[in-house]
C-alpha cells in the first residue's frame, strides 16, 4: 500500500518531512498571529483553510496530479475522530493566538510532551525515564514562571491554549494510528481531513455567530492588498503546514512530529520578541522562557537517547499498542 511505502522510508525522507514539518510549522504561527490582528474571525480563517485543501486536492486528483483516492464511507468513519480533534486543536490554537504573546504561546504548547507522558501513564505504556520525567517537570515549572512574569496575562487566552495542547495529543496519536492501518497516504489523510471538517466548521460559524459578520468583514478588507497577500499565504501555509505534519507523523511517528514542535519553538521563542510586537519583557517571564525552552531541548534529547538505545523495529510504540 502506499502509506507502507511511506512508513518504510528512507533516511533522507524522514529528515525532510522532519525539517519541512519544523519549518512550515515555525512560520504559521507567525503568519496565523499576523492575519488574526487584522481579521479576529478565527473560525472563519480555519474554514477558509480547509476549503482551499480539499479543492486543491480534488482539483489534483482530477487532473491527475494526485493519486490519492477517492472518497471512501468506511474510511471516513474511521477518520472522523482525526478530524474532529484536529480542528479542536486548531480552533483553540487560533483563539489563543488573539490574547497570549508568541513566546508564551509557544511555551504552553510545550507542555505537549507533559499530556502525551500523562496519557501514556493512564494507558498502561508505563512508566517513562528518570530523564524524560524531570525534562517534563522542568518545561511545565518554566511555564508557570514565564507565566508570572506576563504582564500581558490573559486568563481566556491561557485557557485555549491549554486546551489546544490536550487536543492535539490526541490528534498526533490517532493520525499515526489511521495512517498506518487503513494504509492512507499524507494526502489521503489530509483530504479526509479537510472533507470531514467543513460541515462541523460551518455549523460553528453560524451558531457562534461569526456568520454572516466574518465574511462580511472579509469583503470590506479586500480592498487591502497588504491583507490579501496575508490571507491568500495564510491559505496556502496552511495546506503546507497540513501536508508536512501528517507526513512527518506516517513516515517518522506522533513522537517525532512532537519532538520537532518542541525543537522549533526555540526559533520562535527568539524572533516572537522582536516580531508583531505584544511582549513585554520582564526579568520573569524571560527566566521562564529560558527554563521553558531547556527543558525542551533536554526532553528531545532524552527521547532520542531512548530511542537510540533499544533494538530496532518496524512499527512504532503507538502502532504496537494498537494491536
Amino acid at each position: 500500500m502506499e502509506n507502507r511505502s511511506e512508513a518504510e522510508a528512507s533516511p533522507y525522507k524522514s529528515l525532510v518531512a522532519a525539517v519541512s514539518y519544523g519549518i512550515a510549522s515555525m512560520a504559521m504561527v507567525f503568519i496565523n498571529k499576523a492575519i488574526l490582528m487584522q481579521y479576529g474571525h478565527s473560525m472563519t480563517l480555519l474554514t477558509l483553510q480547509q476549503l482551499a485543501t480539499a479543492l486543491l486536492i480534488h482539483f489534483g486528483r482530477r487532473t491527475g496530479y494526485t493519486r490519492a483516492r477517492g472518497v471512501d464511507m468506511q474510511t471516513a468513519k474511521r477518520l472522523l475522530p482525526v478530524s474532529l480533534f484536529y480542528n479542536a486543536n486548531v480552533a483553540f490554537a487560533l483563539a489563543s493566538l488573539r490574547g497570549v504573546n508568541i513566546p508564551m504561546y509557544i511555551a504552553i504548547k510545550r507542555l505537549t510532551p507533559l499530556a502525551v507522558l500523562i496519557a501514556g501513564i493512564f494507558s498502561g505504556k508505563g512508566k517513562p525515564t528518570t530523564q524524560v520525567t524531570l525534562s517534563v517537570l522542568l518545561i511545565a515549572a518554566g511555564v508557570i514562571i514565564a507565566a508570572l512574569g506576563d504582564f500581558s496575562f490573559d486568563l481566556w487566552g491561557y485557557g485555549m491554549a491549554l486546551t489546544s495542547v490536550f487536543f492535539q495529543t490526541m490528534y498526533l496519536v490517532l493520525v499515526e494510528r489511521s495512517g498506518a492501518e487503513d494504509g492512507l497516504s499524507s494526502v489521503e489523510i489530509m483530504f479526509y481531513n479537510s472533507f470531514l471538517s467543513l460541515p462541523f466548521l460551518i455549523f460553528l460559524i453560524i451558531i457562534t455567530g461569526e456568520f454572516p459578520n466574518s465574511l462580511a468583514l472579509l469583503f470590506a478588507k479586500s480592498n487591502s492588498l497588504s491583507f490579501l497577500v496575508i490571507l491568500v499565504i495564510s491559505l496556502i501555509m496552511g495546506i503546507v503546514l497540513n501536508f508536512t505534519m501528517f507526513l512527518c507523523t506516517i513516515v517518522n511517528s506522533a513522537l517525532t512530529t512532537t519532538i520537532v514542535g518542541v525543537l522549533k519553538g526555540v526559533g520562535s521563542t527568539t524572533l516572537g520578541f522582536v516580531l508583531l510586537g505584544g511582549v513585554e519583557v520582564h526579568a520573569l517571564n524571560v527566566t521562564g522562557l529560558v527554563i521553558n525552552t531547556a527543558g525542551g531541548l533536554w526532553y528531545s534529547y532524552a527521547k532520542y537517547q531512548q530511542k537510540t538505545s533499544k533494538p530496532p523495529k518496524r512499527i512504532s510504540d503507538v502502532e504496537a499498542r494498537s494491536k
